[in-house]
């Protein structure tokens, strides 16, 4: 029987360099792209099986979700670009999650900080470790939510974290 499991995935390094862009319409580094894809060619390692994909519509979360999607050779089709994502609280994240996880087993969401660090915090069963410099999510880093047996849910500290996953380190 597959394993319920919660990818929890922050978007990659963005390019801040043109100073009249929005932030919405950040592009991604190429730094930022070779980190999306290498992300994406880890999952398909891991033989993580994705039933649906919720991303942030923001440029650089778009971006990052196309490389991944491309490594796992899913179809776009199976991504569902919600809006709620950008500029999301922890609570509107757990409502996200409440209602795309029903009737499946892996869910991934790409987004934004500080809400995905909060909900990581919020869902994990131990405090999740933090980078050298005192990060939890790096650009493009991801974690990986373990439920075993049971739905997902958005109880607080109900999920076992299996990864954290840091592009630099791979």
């Amino acid at each position: 029987m597959p394993k319920y499991q919660l990818i929890i995935m922050r978007h990659a390094k963005s390019d801040w360099s043109e100073a009249g862009r929005s932030d919405f319409d950040r592009p991604l580094t190429n730094r930022g792209k070779k980190a999306a894809k290498q992300m994406g060619k880890w999952l398909k390692q891991e033989q993580f099986r994705i039933d649906r994909i919720l991303c942030s519509p923001a440029l650089r979360a778009k971006q990052t979700c196309h490389r991944v999607v491309n490594e796992l050779s899913l179809p776009e089709t199976e991504v569902h670009w919600e809006p709620t994502i950008y500029d999301a609280s922890c609570n509107d994240l757990t409502t996200l999650v409440k209602q795309y996880s029903k009737g499946i087993y892996t869910l991934l969401i790409i987004g934004h900080n500080p809400g995905l660090d909060q909900l990581l915090c919020h869902l994990s069963q131990d405090p999740p470790p933090v980078d050298n410099s005192g990060k939890l999510l790096t650009t493009a880093a991801l974690a990986v939510l373990n439920y075993g047996s049971r739905a997902i849910a958005v109880n607080a500290h109900e999920a076992q974290l299996r990864y954290l996953i840091r592009p630099k380190k791979l």
